[in-house]
């Protein structure tokens, strides 16, 4: 079985993610899809395992096999928690759903370390690009604050939202450069500093309940073997 067939026929959950599942999308907007696939239990009994992640088959699209998935939603990574939370699902099987209903079940304190990481990294690039161009990708640092938004939000309330509607204008304004960089840096800065206090109140729990995902996990391997 290659690599694009576990996509085709073994996709259990996909969705449109990017802009347009953020409430961002322009005219000139990709369409980003973003899937998880169940590989056959079968498969995983060769010595040569099928593969974690797939690209393909259309462009912009990338896929993961739900051990995978599972794997870093529980660590809490930002794109795989965003994922399972997009408004724009195209496609969801029986273990899809599930899968669905234990979004709560991925979220924890884990996010504000994963989510801060990410965040860090990717204002270093910011920095960077300021340094030697004299001014940021402003689509990037658009994308940053919208990333610091929800990171806030979700420890706030301990829910995660990827809608960044009520920003819409800002943000965007942001992507056209109608800012100045100490302006987003400010922002970026305040975004961060409303975070740390979010942390000491916030609802979520200190780590994810592995139990109830790998119980998933262990029940849908042996549906799929039998």
């Amino acid at each position: 079985m290659d690599d694009l067939t576990l996509v085709r026929d073994h996709t259990v959950y996909r969705c449109v993610m990017g802009s347009r599942a953020f409430g961002l999308a322009t005219e000139t907007s990709d369409t980003d899809r973003r899937g998880v696939y169940l590989a056959p239990t079968p498969l995983f009994w060769r010595f040569e395992k099928p593969p974690t992640h797939v690209e393909g088959p259309r462009d912009e699209e990338f896929s993961w096999e739900l051990e995978r998935f599972c794997e870093l939603a529980l660590r809490a990574n930002p794109n795989i928690l965003e994922c399972l939370h997009s408004p724009l699902v195209e496609h969801v099987s029986p273990v899809g759903a599930e899968l669905l209903s234990l979004r709560g079940a991925f979220l924890s304190r884990r996010a504000h370390t994963s989510f801060g990481r990410y965040a860090a990294s990717q204002h270093g690039k910011l920095v960077a690009d300021v340094r030697v161009h004299g001014a940021p990708r402003w689509k990037h640092a658009m994308h940053l604050l919208r990333l610091l938004l929800s990171c806030r939000d979700l420890l706030r309330t301990g829910l995660l939202s990827i809608d960044a509607g009520p920003y819409r204008d800002r943000l965007l304004a942001v992507r056209g450069g109608e800012l100045t960089w100490d302006e987003v840096d400010a922002w970026m800065t305040r975004l961060q500093e409303e975070t740390e206090k979010a942390l000491a109140g916030t609802p979520l729990p200190e780590e994810p309940d592995r139990a109830r995902v790998e119980d998933f996990l262990v029940r849908t391997r042996r549906a799929s073997a039998a």
